[in-house]
């Protein structure tokens, strides 16, 4: 039986999670599963995976074969190198000890990449939202300056407006009696 680590497709339209497993090559990409390895969902930035590392690479040195997207998985978060880096441990290259040191080296390095990652989206979030912040303000204070503007000609032609009445009806009493 060939096994296949792959995707089990799972979520809503539009808006999909998966489930990373070990299957039959045969079963069908949402069918029967032999094991759960984890989940991967790439609806955040950065995509968030969640593997158990040993299973994984369990599976790896059974023979299991990825998926292109799987492997792609299996390579960022290191079990291929690990499955390399074992394998050169079994030829004799090198030692279980350098091997770990190797692979550690490179964990550290990557999580640096990932964190470097984490902080850009960050920062960029923050300077966007500052960003708007400054740009509602300056509406705000045009809309309130246009305001202020219609407030003063409304004043400004109700005090013409009263100054107009009160001149009429004065010039009404000098010049009713006139006209007796």
């Amino acid at each position: 039986m060939a096994v296949k680590i792959r995707l089990a497709r799972h979520g809503k339209k539009g808006y999909a999670f998966y489930h990373i497993v070990a299957a039959d090559s045969r079963a069908p990409r949402d069918g029967k599963f032999i094991e759960k390895l984890g989940t991967y969902n790439p609806n955040t930035n950065p995509a968030t995976i969640d593997l158990n590392f040993e299973k994984a690479l369990g599976w790896l040195m059974k023979g299991a074969q990825p998926t292109d997207t799987a492997r792609a998985i299996l390579s960022y978060k290191g079990v291929l190198y690990k499955k390399h880096l074992l394998g050169g441990v079994a030829k004799g290259a090198f030692s279980e000890s350098d091997a770990e040191a190797k692979f550690n080296k490179w964990l550290g390095e990557k999580e640096g990449k990932v964190t470097a990652k984490v902080n850009k989206l960050e920062a960029a979030k923050s300077a966007d939202k500052k960003a708007r912040l400054t740009a509602e303000a300056a509406i705000k204070d045009a809309r309130a300056a246009a305001i202020a503007e219609r407030k003063a000609a409304a004043e400004a032609e109700a005090a013409a407006a009263a100054a107009e009445a009160a001149e009429a009806p004065a010039e009404e009493a000098t010049e009713t009696p006139a006209e007796e």
